[in-house]
């Protein structure tokens, strides 16, 4: 894999180790879709490359940088606080949400997170014609949004 990007994230156990996200360049399969590899190194279970495919290289770049994002966030390590990031910069920093436009029924679906299962959403809050979703431990995993083409920001409705 030729690496186009690299972050290290430090392992806070005894002794610390690190975490290596690898991006890779992204390539045109014969299908005429794009794929582009990565890698997570030092999380259990992604010590090999994978690759994402989507419909050209910026989309396989988005969905890989999304995709180990997802991993780290989701994965042991994260949730028991043992992933640091050592050089975070100061102040807030862009955070990610995953936008799922039905432009035929107008409907929009905003996710704080990859992923979200059926079952995780255990109470909703329907507010003028907005629907939260809530986990069972109160935290917000999504909102549905009605009339999408007006109620989206421009930026989100590409």
């Amino acid at each position: 894999m030729y690496e186009i990007a690299q972050r290290t994230l430090t392992l806070c156990t005894d002794p610390a180790g690190e975490v290596v996200v690898t991006i890779g360049l992204p390539y045109e399969e014969p299908t005429g879709e794009w794929s582009c590899p990565y890698r997570i190194d030092g999380l259990a279970g992604w010590e090999h490359e994978r690759k994402v495919t989507g419909v050209d290289s910026l989309q396989a770049v988005e969905l890989a940088v999304a995709t180990t994002r997802a991993a780290l966030s989701g994965s042991h390590e994260a949730k028991e606080g043992l992933l640091n990031w050592d050089d975070e910069p100061t102040g807030s920093r862009p955070q990610i949400v995953y936008v799922n436009w039905d432009k035929g029924q107008n409907i929009a679906y905003i996710a704080m997170k990859h992923e979200i299962m059926p079952g995780d959403a255990v109470r909703q809050i329907v507010a003028d014609e907005v629907v939260l979703d809530y986990a069972a431990s109160g935290e917000l995993l999504g909102v549905e949004l009605t009339d999408a083409h007006t109620r989206l920001p421009s930026e989100m409705r590409i």
